[in-house]
């Protein structure tokens, strides 16, 4: 099989025993092959599946779209301290100006700077524009025209769940929608 196959484009969405995304970012997706592979192994349940199917000699089996696990997935753990989760706990906004911006236009910047006793740690770290992180530099905020929107904290699993869930999607498929916003309020 080649890098890129056709059936590459069907991604499976995966849920927890609840009905609920494992995560909303990055959302939480299995390629259809290992999608088929958990199906065999019956440790998933399929919910929905493609108009697009895989054959062999003698079969020929749907592509699930959205599939289920069969075990619950506790999600209470500690989120990891990594970019992408600061960046998220933040939602993609910088805390000095307030612009949301793509990942790859977003910095972190040490509320007090490594150079003066600062850490680097959930409570010492925001995301920020390279405009608002050039201007702070090496200073403290009391230094400098700046304000933060938000005091850092370390954020929960939960919180940063809620976070992705509340970021725009794109390209989702049609058979997703109602996992991803069951909960969602319904217009009138």
């Amino acid at each position: 099989m080649s890098a890129s196959s056709p059936l590459d484009a069907y991604p499976a969405l995966v849920l927890n025993a609840d009905f609920r995304p494992l995560s909303y970012y990055p959302l939480s997706t299995w390629h259809w092959q290992d999608a088929l592979k958990a199906c065999f192994q019956e440790r998933v349940m399929v919910v929905a599946c493609y108009d697009r199917a895989v054959t062999s000699p003698s079969r020929r089996i749907q592509l699930p779209s959205v599939i289920a696990l069969k075990d619950y997935v506790n999600l209470d753990r500690r989120p990891a301290f990594t970019r992408l989760n600061v960046f998220l706990r933040d939602r993609f906004t910088c805390q000095y100006c307030l612009t949301r911006l793509p990942t790859e236009d977003l910095t972190f910047d040490h509320v007090r700077p490594r150079s003066r006793g600062g850490a680097t740690s959930w409570t010492n770290i925001v995301t920020a524009c390279q405009t608002c992180n050039r201007a702070k530099a090496n200073r403290l905020l009391s230094e400098t025209d700046l304000r933060l929107a938000r005091k850092p904290s370390r954020p929960t699993a939960h919180q940063l769940y809620q976070s992705g869930r509340g970021l725009p999607r794109r390209d989702l498929h049609q058979s997703w929608r109602d996992y991803l916003y069951w909960d969602s309020e319904l217009e009138s």
